[in-house]
């Protein structure tokens, strides 16, 4: 009989203290988007209409981490014994998607308006860039703390970061029309601006398709983690053993353990000494252990099992 010890460390979520910054930042990005838009109309700035575009993302981005931040909050109940945490997982996928196809889209929009250039008011285009760059940046400072340990924050955050890159390229390029009418550069403020989302959403979608995916964690190796748990007195071999990230703060394993000893009571001291060595040595919380016993024969001849052949 084969004996399995499952330890759940849920954490229920407490009340949310970045939600009011969220909804701040959700509601000055919607009103910059408005009057992007109708600014980059009036000049007929494409690169602004782009910056307009990205903020409209940027306020999308920001209502769906809201929803997802909230959603993540609720505690486990029987539908969803992991919790609701992964939500958050499920909202920077969303954000990340979108803002790498938004980027494509400037692309596009990008490499037309060289065929089909159209004559820019730079001052509306400088004006109104300054008064974007101010609220990104306002953006980005408000969820800047929120972002260094939450991929669904971060998602939002490079949103509104990218923003303010985009701003700035936006007001380079009104001031070139005004001063040389080099009209060209608010095309290539464009493609700066795709480059820029198409780069960065591609490399944080990575890890969140790794945790979706139940990869190993990138800095854990599982033959240390092997190793490390043979060297505990009575471990004999250690097999079937998985390694993933439930979400970005708990880390879970899974693994076949055979003991040695004389009794059914080591079984608890290595159990305690397994656990301990997964939390303080790999930041694993989270571990299901099944420990197998060995096959000997008896006096008899007869096939029996326990936990340790006999002496």
């Amino acid at each position: 009989m084969s004996h399995a010890h499952h330890q759940h460390d849920h954490i229920i979520p407490t009340k949310d203290k970045g939600v009011r910054r969220l909804v701040w930042a959700l509601g000055v990005n919607v009103l910059l988007t408005v009057v992007q838009i109708i600014g980059g109309v009036v000049s007929g700035s494409l690169a602004l209409i782009a910056d307009a575009v990205h903020n409209f993302s940027d306020a999308a981005s920001l209502l769906i981490a809201l929803i997802a931040r909230q959603w993540a909050m609720k505690p486990a109940d029987m539908d969803r014994t992991f919790g609701y945490r992964r939500a958050e997982l499920i909202g920077a996928m969303i954000n990340l998607t979108t803002l790498i196809l938004i980027g494509f889209y400037l692309l596009f929009e990008a490499i037309l308006r060289i065929f089909q250039p159209e004559p820019i008011a730079g001052w509306i285009v400088v004006i109104i860039a300054g008064v974007a760059l101010i609220i990104d940046v306002v953006t980005a400072v408000l969820t800047w703390s929120l972002s260094k340990n939450n991929l669904n924050m971060r998602a939002a955050f490079i949103h509104n970061l990218a923003d303010a890159f985009s701003s700035i390229a936006v007001i380079i390029a009104g001031s070139l029309i005004i001063l040389y009418e080099w009209y060209i550069v608010d095309t290539l403020c464009t493609f700066l601006i795709a480059g820029y989302v198409i780069f960065h959403g591609g490399i944080e979608i990575r890890s969140v398709i790794r945790i979706l995916m139940q990869s190993t964690p990138v800095d854990l190796d599982i033959d240390d983690i092997v190793t490390s748990l043979k060297e505990i007195e009575y471990v004999q071999d250690v097999h079937h053993i998985h390694v993933w990230d439930l979400d970005e703060q708990t880390r879970s394993l899974e693994a076949h353990i055979t003991i040695t000893g004389k009794d059914h009571s080591r079984m608890a001291c290595v159990r305690t000494q397994v656990k301990d060595c997964l939390k303080e040595k790999f930041q694993i919380s989270h571990s299901t252990i099944e420990f197998e016993m060995t096959e000997y024969r008896n006096e008899n001849g007869c096939k029996e099992q326990c936990l340790v052949p006999p002496h």
